[in-house]
């Protein structure tokens, strides 16, 4: 933010200067002192007039299927939300005198992660209605140079996964924007102000910035690195991901697991970079609320070496040959999003350092795709 002749304007770092009506379809973020984007866009003269808010509402701490309108208390900014039943993509309606769009919330770099086709919807939008877009970029916590897990396929899009990606994706939101728009000719007055002093390879700790959680079960980066692996069977009304604990994606859990059992034959086949210990763990809300559970826990000991892939095949198919019939594959292909790895999770595959190898042979067509909308080296 710069102030010129007492007159505040937002400058990018290219230069990308915009002012006028404004809204922000923003998860409310703050800087490194802790003030809000919000904020400091009105303090440098930006004239915000509403505010579009993702799945877990304006402060990241919802977590209900519905999230009604509202509006920010501190400043009377109209806040509409995205996540209604019927209302998932941007109203035509509600930008229709809007100079311009600026999308700025934090990804965690999973394609099942809603935030990501908030963001492609969004665009959408502002294309049918020929409204400039800048994304204000921000880092792909768990590094953006790791491509893993199986390609969502066309015909099992949803509002947990809406573009052709795998499930670790390995793209900031400015990069995915880029690459949405130039693959699907939408025609996007597109800008995204790139992350200063950041690599691919760098993970968000090393960042110097505070963690504050994205949403409300995404409370730490072991969650979020861990997250790509254990959210593909969380459709399942019988098995929790520990939400409603205090370590939620770090364990699971059901009346049906033995936890020993379960760790002793993950830890046997020597999964790299993590290690699973026997838990039990009682939610308080969610799968389970109220009851103690056995389960497992994950501790991540080389990140670097962590495959979140290896993880999901590697529980798939325990799942299937341990306890048959206790997971409803169907009820998931939307998260696991391809129907060669639900076939084959089916027919009980033993092998899934196999499959998982083969994911990562077809993901190579992914990375030549998105190769030229990189921002980050």
């Amino acid at each position: 933010f710069e102030f010129e002749n007492g007159v505040g304007k937002l400058v990018g770092r290219q230069g990308i200067e915009f002012g006028g009506r404004l809204i922000i379809e923003d998860e409310i973020r703050i800087h490194r002192q802790g003030a809000r984007n919000l904020d400091l866009m009105r303090k440098a003269g930006v004239n915000v007039v509403a505010v579009f808010s993702p799945e877990h509402g304006l402060q990241g701490k919802l977590d209900q299927e519905n999230v009604g309108d509202g509006k920010d208390e501190a400043t009377g900014v109209p806040v509409y939300s995205l996540y209604q039943p019927k209302r998932r993509k941007l109203p035509a309606e509600l930008i229709k005198d809007v100079d311009t769009l600026v999308f700025d919330i934090q990804d965690v770099g999973a394609r099942f992660y809603t935030y990501s086709c908030t963001l492609l919807y969004a665009m959408e939008a502002a294309a049918a209605r020929k409204v400039p877009f800048i994304i204000l970029d921000r880092p792909n916590p768990v590094t953006a140079s790791r491509v893993e897990g199986a390609m969502l396929d066309n015909n099992l899009h949803s509002f947990v996964g809406c573009y052709d990606m795998p499930a670790r994706h390995g793209l900031t939101f400015g990069e995915l924007a880029q690459m949405a728009n130039g693959e699907s000719n939408w025609g996007v007055d597109l800008k995204v102000v790139p992350v200063k002093n950041w690599q691919r390879a760098d993970w968000f700790d090393s960042t110097g910035l505070p963690w504050r959680d994205p949403s409300p079960n995404m409370r730490s980066l072991n969650a979020a690195t861990l997250y790509t692996a254990l959210a593909p069977f969380e459709a399942s009304r019988n098995l929790s991901v520990g939400r409603g604990t205090d370590a939620p994606f770090e364990q699971i859990g059901a009346d049906w697991m033995n936890g020993r059992e379960l760790s002793g034959v993950l830890n046997s086949h020597f999964i790299p970079g993590v290690r699973v210990y026997p838990v039990r763990f009682q939610p308080g809300s969610s799968n389970f609320s109220g009851k103690t559970i056995d389960g497992i826990r994950f501790v991540l000991v080389d990140r670097d070496q962590f495959s979140s892939a290896r993880l999901a095949m590697e529980l798939a198919v325990a799942f299937q040959k341990l306890y048959p019939g206790k997971i409803d594959w169907e009820v998931n292909r939307f998260l696991i999003g391809n129907r060669a790895v639900i076939e084959a999770i089916k027919r009980g595959d033993d092998d899934a350092r196999l499959l998982a190898g083969q994911l990562d042979a077809e993901n190579e067509k992914y990375l030549a795709r998105r190769a030229r909308y990189l921002f980050y080296y």
